[in-house]
């Protein structure tokens, strides 16, 4: 296959590229020093293969739990490249109903150029969106959020819902998918003034909570003096304890991320008060993002409707340079970013 002038003008036609591996496995916090960039070449391509010159890569709060020596999660250990949503084109096909040139989405970011399984490949249209918002808001992050809020736990008209991290990736698009499901009220919780401000006038949460300097359990009740019927959780720790303490009864709890806990030597304990949810005639329900693949047609043409008409709302966190992603998974882990925090590889 010929490769476009505009890409070999580029420079994507290198012998080598970068990647990005995990050196140590950190006890604590993840830092700099964890990883280490190296040079490798370009690796080869096999029949039903493409290579990707990544030009986008996702973090997500769930990659610090892949390093962890146990994990409910494929583990990536040391001398691995971590494993992770991105974006890129196309500059070599041996798979038939993928051209060169294509830009596709796929799990194996933290590097330059990628080799990658047809099958696992998704070719995006970058004319109807930006290519980036298919990492955000129209990939995994979109999906998760309506794949919880109408298979997993679906909402029911009248709800009020509860949503931790709603200045997140994932939270900040429940919180309005909430709403066009029939929610009456959805409120979110955000560390620091600004993310709350932006929760309720960007996102357009009816209220939110600032977690570093307020009582959860205190703001709830007066937010929800009745109860909430929905908790949509990224964070665990005592934003789960608190919902189960406001949740009414028969009320629902999503358990969709713990970021609280992902920084954690050992597991941390669970709720104090988990019993209550039997007395609440409650439900936990657990989400994995792979098991609904089958709803990722129907949520990017109903999110692309949505994004054209402006009824929904994303925000981009964007950290320049692939020797950057470690920084930017710290960052992720201690709430620096709005919305999709995305290192674009240079």
């Amino acid at each position: 296959m010929v490769v476009p002038t505009e890409m070999i003008s580029a420079g994507v036609l290198e012998t080598a590229g970068r990647e990005v591996r995990l050196v140590t496995r950190p006890a604590t916090d993840v830092e700099a020093h964890h990883f280490q960039l190296v040079r490798v070449p370009v690796p080869r391509v096999r029949p039903g293969q493409l290579l990707v010159r990544n030009t986008w890569m996702s973090v997500d709060p769930y990659m610090r739990e892949a390093m962890k020596p146990v994990s409910h999660l494929p583990a990536v250990n040391p001398g691995d490249v971590p494993y992770g949503g991105a974006l890129g084109y196309v500059v070599e096909s041996r798979a038939s109903g993928i051209a060169v040139g294509a830009t596709v989405t796929h799990f194996s970011g933290w590097r330059d150029y990628a080799v990658v399984d047809a099958a696992d490949a998704k070719v995006v249209d970058t004319e109807s969106a930006p290519a980036a918002f298919y990492l955000g808001a129209l990939g995994d992050t979109g999906l998760t959020a309506y794949a919880t809020l109408t298979e997993v736990a679906p909402i029911r008209e009248g709800d009020v819902v509860f949503i931790s991290a709603a200045a997140g990736a994932v939270g900040s698009i429940a919180g309005q998918i909430a709403r066009k499901l029939g929610a009456a009220a959805v409120i979110g919780s955000a560390g620091g003034p600004a993310k709350v401000r932006r929760v309720v006038e960007h996102f357009g949460f009816d209220a939110g909570i600032d977690y570093r300097s307020e009582s959860l359990s205190r703001r709830l009740a007066e937010l929800a003096p009745e109860g909430i019927d929905y908790y949509f959780d990224n964070v665990g720790g005592d934003h789960l304890e608190a919902a189960i303490d406001a949740l009414r009864d028969r009320g629902r709890i999503a358990m969709v991320g713990a970021v609280s806990g992902y920084n954690a030597p050992q597991p941390p304990p669970g709720p104090r008060n988990l019993f209550a949810l039997g007395g609440k005639n409650a439900a936990l329900y657990g989400m994995h993002v792979v098991a609904y693949e089958h709803l990722r047609t129907e949520w990017v043409r109903r999110a692309a409707n949505w994004l054209a008409e402006g009824s929904l709302h994303t925000d981009q966190t964007v950290v320049e340079g692939l020797e950057q992603a470690p920084a930017a998974l710290h960052g992720v882990l201690h709430g620096a970013n709005t919305g999709k925090m995305l290192v674009r590889i240079n």
